[in-house]
């Protein structure tokens, strides 16, 4: 197959774009580079530069892609607060973009979207009907985008799928800004600073292996339709997920610094991943201790 993976030099971007490389594929990446590395791609990938926001019908005809992985996106929540236009113009005129293009070529799309900043606050693991009570506009642009790939199969009878991702973590992940707590936590352990903790610790994430993700990624293409979470279906509060980390980085003797509460940061998010296993013949594999041995070990070589 020809694949095209927007977003292929960020974090999970470029897993999934290495796992297609290892499989034969042909694998073109498009990419802005504005958070995204070249270091990233892997050999045997090709780079086309390029910026979803802009319609995509002469990369489409060039690349002529059988599946569209789709990752690129705005995924800063606070940035989404502060500059919501900004988020929607990335997160989704550009899902419009490409679904455009896609629907020309005959191209499905594989969509990467987020399940805590969709479901908000949850009681227990959210299944893929859970009510979508979106904290922030990232959630909203992310779950409009959504809305367009369901709309489209409507309209033009196409097969894109929807993936909802919990917490994704592994190597790669970029320690700056609101990057992944497993990448903060790591980077604070190599450089000497002291990690901090917002709130109490007690809040929970369901946090998922970057190669399970791929897995479930690669496993959605082909699918007739449908939304799927990609998670644990286990939850771990913050301050269980700093002993772990502290554990494996053999950094027993740190103490965390507290500091007050985000405002509107989540209390509970977990993902019913039930779905994804029974269709999809798929379920994480990597206990969270092994994806954050596996993480530690690349960021510390």
């Amino acid at each position: 197959m020809t694949v095209l993976v927007t977003g292929g030099a960020g974090f999970i971007g470029s897993h999934v774009a290495e796992a297609l490389v290892a499989r034969g594929e042909d694998v073109v990446v498009l990419d802005d580079l504005s958070s995204g590395k070249r270091e990233n791609l892997p050999e045997g990938a090709e780079l086309v530069e390029g910026d979803i926001r802009e319609p995509q019908e002469e990369p489409f005809a060039g690349v002529k892609p059988d599946i569209c992985f789709h990752l690129a996106a705005q995924a800063d929540v606070r940035v989404s607060v502060a500059r919501p236009e900004h988020d929607a113009r990335i997160n989704v005129i550009g899902t419009i973009n490409l679904l455009e293009a896609a629907r020309e070529h005959g191209t499905q799309l594989v969509f990467s979207s987020t399940g805590g900043a969709i479901y908000g606050e949850c009681d227990g693991p959210a299944p893929e009907d859970a009510p979508r009570q979106p904290l922030a506009p990232y959630g909203t642009s992310k779950l409009a985008g959504e809305e367009y790939l369901a709309t489209y199969n409507r309209l033009h009878g196409t097969k894109h799928v929807v993936l909802r991702y919990g917490n994704v973590y592994g190597p790669r992940q970029d320690p700056h800004g609101e990057a992944g707590v497993v990448a903060i936590f790591f980077k604070r352990f190599l450089s000497g600073e002291q990690p901090r903790i917002f709130g109490d610790g007690k809040q929970t994430r369901d946090y998922v292996y970057a190669v399970d993700v791929v897995r479930a990624t690669l496993a959605a293409a082909g699918r007739d339709g449908g939304v799927y979470n990609v998670g644990t279906g286990r939850e771990t509060s913050v301050v269980e997920l700093f002993d772990l980390c502290r554990r494996v980085a053999g950094k027993e003797s740190v103490e965390p610094e507290f500091a007050p509460p985000r405002p509107g940061e989540l209390q509970r998010s977990v993902l019913d991943v039930s779905r994804a296993v029974d269709d999809l013949g798929w379920r994480p594999e990597h206990s969270l201790e092994e994806g954050l041995r596996e993480t530690w070990e690349s960021m510390s070589a």
